[in-house]
């Protein structure tokens, strides 16, 4: 779980109406269009109501057929998920803006990056923002009603990459994922001391601003498909005061997701998990209040 909150109560709660003592979660299916076997999936989820939020991957081949459920069901709380990375052996995918070498975004095979690190040590900043302008544009284009960006991998969480992740959020009038954390938490995250004291005083002057920030993310595991309802049930217990953003990235089990990853057993069980008839059950019952990205949406300033 990524946390604590800072000193004072995150804002945005009280801006929704709730006390700084509630737990909000924002349960949040990502990778959906990556293959089909993630649109399935959702679109069953959707059905049960035990998700709020989803994102989207432009770059991959399933997009269109992802695009068109959107449109046909407009009221969704979708999201694009920034793609900069594509980490598969041999289902892979490209920039959408370039194809220029120099962009920093492709590997020696001319697709993304397998890694974050290698992600946010070749790309050109400049680069990354027009590729995921280019995803956000494309998302809109094809009909999306978006209401936030996040990031695949988290290829964007770096000083040199962040700013035009959220200038382009603003510019586009949706929420970026950003984790309200201080100077000494980014520090243990082996931030040098001169840039965690820089970024935390940027976030605390977005939140002051009126930039709705999230305080903690959980999720469901990818490296163990076993017992995920129970371990669902206790995350969902010991989840603190503030609003999460609670990941899970559902697939049903197909010949083309086994081809595809190799944590293909883990991605079925978060699927499986979620559509169990007690796990809404559950979170209400542990008093969590369940929110998406659309309400965020409407505290962003003008």
């Amino acid at each position: 779980m990524l946390g604590p909150p800072l000193d004072k109560p995150n804002p945005a709660l009280l801006r929704l109406g709730f006390s700084g003592a509630d737990r909000l979660a924002i349960i949040h299916a990502d990778d959906i269009g990556m293959c089909q076997a993630s649109i399935s999936a959702y679109a069953k989820l959707i059905e049960a109501g035990s998700i709020s939020s989803a994102a989207l991957m432009p770059p991959c081949s399933w997009f269109p057929a992802i695009a068109s459920y959107c449109r046909a069901h407009p009221e969704l709380d979708m999201g694009v998920h920034t793609t900069l990375t594509c980490e598969w052996d041999t289902y892979r995918w490209a920039p959408l803006s370039t194809r220029d070498p120099a962009s920093g975004l492709m590997d020696g095979e001319g697709y993304f990056h397998r890694s974050t690190q290698e992600a946010q040590r070749y790309a050109e900043p400049a680069a990354a923002q027009q590729e995921i302008a280019t995803q956000i544009e494309r998302a809109r284009a094809a009909g999306i009603s978006l209401t936030h960006i996040d990031t695949h991998m988290g290829a964007v969480m770096h000083r040199a990459l962040v700013r035009g992740y959220v200038d382009l959020a603003l510019h586009h009038h949706l929420v970026p994922m950003l984790p309200r954390v201080g100077e000494s938490e980014l520090r243990q995250r082996g931030i040098s001391a001169e840039d965690a004291l820089h970024l935390a005083r940027w976030l605390a002057e977005l939140e002051s601003n009126g930039l709705p920030l999230i305080d903690h993310i959980a999720g469901m595991p990818l490296h163990d498909p076993r017992d995920q309802l129970d371990y669902a049930k206790r995350l969902f217990d010991a989840l603190p005061p503030g609003i999460t953003v609670f990941i899970l990235h559902p697939a049903e089990d197909t010949p083309e997701l086994r081809a595809i990853a190799p944590d293909w057993p883990s991605r079925v069980a978060n699927f499986e998990t979620f559509m169990h008839p007690e796990i809404l059950g559950h979170i209400r019952q542990v008093g969590i209040h369940v929110i998406g990205y659309r309400e965020l949406q409407g505290l962003l300033p003008a």
